[in-house]
């Protein structure tokens, strides 16, 4: 949801506008968009506390408008309060009420972070809230930011857009104080916001004054005009179609100047009947209305000259007529400013995006703004009068005249402001902050991890892409907690609130098991990530025991990108100095992992839950995780191969899998060292068929100077391959016959072998096509009968591909000791899909722990 505050507290003006512009963006995207018009904030509108009214009529209908909750009962907050601390603080630096703006800023604060967490906010757009009218609303406002941000576990989530500063909003008038402005709130570094100044020159004026920001963007205001219009427009106001008509959308105040255009329709009056529309409200300077109207009579233009009150912003196809509709039927766009009063280009802007050639002042920023991009427009030059001189009245009554220069000067200025002020700049700011930007959630499951956690967490946070760090706006981590009773949640909080530029997500999964957590973290980050048509959001696995290298996550997310495959899985390693007193245990695991990076290279491989990603609509069409059960000693237990039997149900879907060969992951040593026996033996994770995750904290940790015997290194070494081989050689083609296709594929298994593979595959799945639809069978059973039947050859090939040390296939289970050479095929079967003994498990065992 996108919670928008305006510091102007009117229902229309040019922060107004330009808020629903950006969060047009945000409401496309399926979120939610409040606005507080900020009525509470201002104290010279007259409006603080008064209920809105028909104020929701002008603008668009998905826009709700809110407000925070609680403000009017805050003691001591009032309007005199605020005036007198502008006039006192702010103009006059008295410090004495500065306790008392502590204090309610802080109130105010409260206020603001209960409304945010009743509505569950996810972004927050700030128009102009630097501008020093009420530097208590500003203080809690930046007080809520940074408690709601730690609180949400948000990142950058909000867009502070300034549209006036000190410098730019009446500065002869002293109203603010004199630079250094010492009791402005200043922007402040925050992870939590996105600063946008509207031209360089704003911004370099900011850093001045402020000091360097992290995150401050220069993006000026955007326009998108349709090209229909509510006819009628010019009947129901009175206007003769035939007469040149300047349109003249502002704030009817002094500052603006609306005298200047009155001045000017009297000038235009023995060359052509001009009317003048001014859309703005007429109620807001009831005196600078009255002597607006004294001097159209006093001109003798009165009957050519209509204030129309608030028109919609072009957005909004409300009942009324809008400011789209009076822009379609105006022939100038009038902005004769002060010279000191910006507007940032709403009605120059709008001109430009509606094809309507327009007049202004050069005013103090006009080349900043408009100028310098070379925009055509017949311009006043202050320095030669204060009102419209001869000379620029006669350059305004030949553009009324000429139709062909008007189009030519309004159709260059529309191309140059299509470029410069396109919609396309919106959307950039609005990505900023959209939770749709984040394309990555990390899912860390967890048990009693606080030993490992810190720098687990650590090597997340320092992620580096291409060019340096890794924007944290780009990812997020899930931490999933899996019943720990030691302080893992309290590190896991402790981190996230001194990083609050991460998002870090501490949920729980009372069901034990690491599949079970890593499928409520996969679950709970597809369900909340927000859909974005083009982009696709990607549920990353990662262990709590090992540790990611510094591109880990980028070189995942770039190969995912660039080959748009539906899983894309990580290279392993072991780190060499474990392992510096064990070298035939190093070697019968450098053996495995070479073969791996040939494999995975030839077939992308399997995720496994050290670190893999999937495109999350992958996820959901084969239904995400799927928790698997066996019996063991009378009980249901969760089998531990979730991250295997999902890939094969994706890959069996006819999604594919791609490998990120530099996306590595260091493999915590404990695997291996905390049981070595059960590792030479094959049953790291288990036996008799039951595959189920065992503690493997570092209580045998003297192990780890002790190396394996020759014999138990070659028992490991055979378990290890005899685990590899059927799932990593075996079964991507198994699962994907078409790979058998593939030219590098035929020239690792030479094309005899991959062509009578082919075959008995084709012969294997029509003999089991009804037997068993669960994945976890399904693959084993069909893998390790090819296994059996092939792999003399396909030893030979790893031999040829990975090298001689690879060996040749361990011996066969004694059960076929006594099974005639002819009847070979046979007894494969039925030793391979007998699971009431476990025999076959076994026998392959479970080498994977390398």
């Amino acid at each position: 949801m996108l919670w928008g505050i305006s510091f102007d507290a009117t229902p229309i003006s040019g922060l107004v506008v330009e808020f629903i512009k950006t969060a047009k963006v945000f409401h496309e995207r399926g979120h939610q968009v409040h606005l507080d018009l900020g009525y509470e904030v201002k104290a010279d509108k007259g409006a603080f506390f008064r209920p809105y009214r028909d104020e929701a009529d002008l603008l668009p209908d998905w826009v709700h408008l809110d407000r925070i909750e609680g403000v009017d009962r805050i003691p001591g907050y009032t309007p005199e309060f605020v005036t007198e601390v502008l006039a006192q603080v702010v103009q006059r630096g008295d410090e004495r009420l500065l306790p008392a703006v502590q204090a309610l800023s802080s109130r105010l604060a409260a206020c603001i972070l209960r409304t945010w967490q009743r509505l569950g906010v996810t972004a927050v757009l700030v128009e102009n809230g630097t501008l020093p009218e009420n530097i208590t609303y500003t203080k809690a406002l930046y007080q809520a930011i940074e408690q709601y941000g730690r609180w949400a576990g948000l990142g950058r989530f909000v867009l502070w857009r300034d549209h006036d500063l000190m410098w730019q909003s009446e500065p002869g008038t002293g109203k603010y104080g004199e630079f250094p402005y010492p009791h402005t709130v200043t922007p402040i570094n925050s992870p939590h916001i996105q600063y946008v100044a509207l031209h360089e020159q704003a911004r370099r004026r900011t850093e001045q004054w402020a000091g360097p920001l992290d995150n401050i963007v220069v993006a000026p205001n955007t326009f998108s005009h349709s090209a229909d219009a509510r006819p009628g427009f010019r009947r129901h106001y009175g206007i003769p179609e035939h007469v040149p008509l300047i349109a003249r959308c502002t704030r009817v105040i002094q500052q603006k100047r609306i005298d200047r255009d009155l001045h000017l329709v009297a000038a235009l009056a023995d060359r052509c009947e001009a009317h003048l529309f001014v859309a703005g409200d007429t109620a807001e300077s009831p005196v600078e209305r009255d002597r607006l109207t004294a001097l159209a009579q006093e001109l003798g233009v009165a009957d050519r000259v209509v204030f129309g009150g608030w028109l919609a912003p072009h957005e909004v196809r409300a009942q009324g007529y809008s400011v789209r509709d009076l822009l379609a039927t105006a022939d100038l766009v009038s902005f004769l400013t002060s010279y000191d009063y910006e507007s940032y280009g709403n009605p120059i802007g709008e001109a430009i995006a509606a094809r309507v050639p327009y007049l202004a002042t050069r005013y103090e920023l006009y080349e900043t703004v408009y100028g310098h991009r070379g925009f055509q427009a017949v311009l006043m030059d202050l320095a030669h009068g204060d009102l419209p001189t001869p000379s620029f009245v006669d350059e305004v009554a030949e553009l009324l005249l000429d139709e062909g220069k008007r189009a030519s000067m309004a159709e260059f200025n529309h191309r140059l402001g299509t470029e410069h002020f396109g919609r396309g700049r919106a959307e950039e700011l609005a990505r900023a902050v959209l939770p749709a930007r984040t394309r990555m959630s990390v899912v860390l499951p967890v048990y009693n991890e606080a030993e490992n956690l810190p720098t687990v967490l650590r090597s997340l946070y320092e992620q580096h892409g291409e060019n340096g760090p890794l924007d944290h706006g780009l990812y997020e981590v899930v931490l999933v907690d899996n019943n720990s009773t030691d302080d893992t949640v309290a590190i896991a909080r402790d981190f996230a609130e001194r990083n609050p530029d991460l998002a870090i997500h501490v949920v729980s999964e009372p069901e034990q098991g690491v599949a079970c957590a890593r499928k409520a973290g996969m679950d709970f980050a597809a369900a909340r990530a927000p859909v974005d048509p083009g982009r696709r959001f990607y549920l990353v696995s990662a262990d709590a025991d090992c540790q990611v290298d510094r591109k880990w996550l980028w070189e995942l997310f770039s190969t995912m990108e660039a080959n748009k495959a539906a899983i894309g899985v990580c290279d392993y390693y072991y780190e060499a100095a474990h392992f510096t007193k064990r070298p035939r245990l190093w070697e019968m695991i450098q053996r495995t992992l070479r073969c791996r990076a040939v494999t995975f290279a030839l077939f992308g491989g399997f995720p496994d839950g050290k670190g893999f990603a999937v495109d999350r609509e992958a996820y959901q069409k084969v239904g995400g995780v799927e928790i698997f059960y066996q019996l063991q000693g009378g009980r249901f237990v969760n089998h531990l191969s979730d991250d295997w039997d999902f890939g094969i149900r994706v890959r069996g879907s006819g999604e594919d899998i791609v490998y990120s060969p530099r996306s590595r992951v260091e493999i915590n040593p404990r695997r291996v060292d905390h049981a070595i026996e059960e590792v030479i033996t094959g049953r790291a994770y288990g036996s008799d068929g039951i595959i189920v995750m065992r503690d493997i904290r570092p209580r045998a940790a003297a192990g780890r100077d002790v190396d394996l015997t020759p014999e138990q290194a070659q028992q490991a070494w055979e378990f290890s391959i005899k685990d590899f081989t059927p799932k990593n050689t075996i079964l991507p083609v198994l699962l994907t016959p078409s790979l058998l296709d593939d030219a590098a594929v035929i020239e690792f298994f030479t094309p005899s072998l991959a062509q009578r593979l082919g075959a008995r595959i084709a012969e294997i799945k029509e003999e089991m096509r009804v037997l068993d639809f669960t994945p976890i069978h399904s693959y084993k059973t069909p893998s390790y009968r090819l296994y059996f039947e092939f792999a003399e050859e396909i030893f030979a090939r790893l031999r040829a591909t990975v090298g001689e040390d690879i060996g040749y296939p361990p011996p066969l289970p004694p059960a076929f000791d006594e099974v005639p050479a002819e009847r070979f095929t046979e007894f494969v079967r039925y030793y391979c899909e007998d699971r009431e003994s476990g025999e076959a498990h076994n026998y392959f065992g479970n080498g994977g722990v390398f």
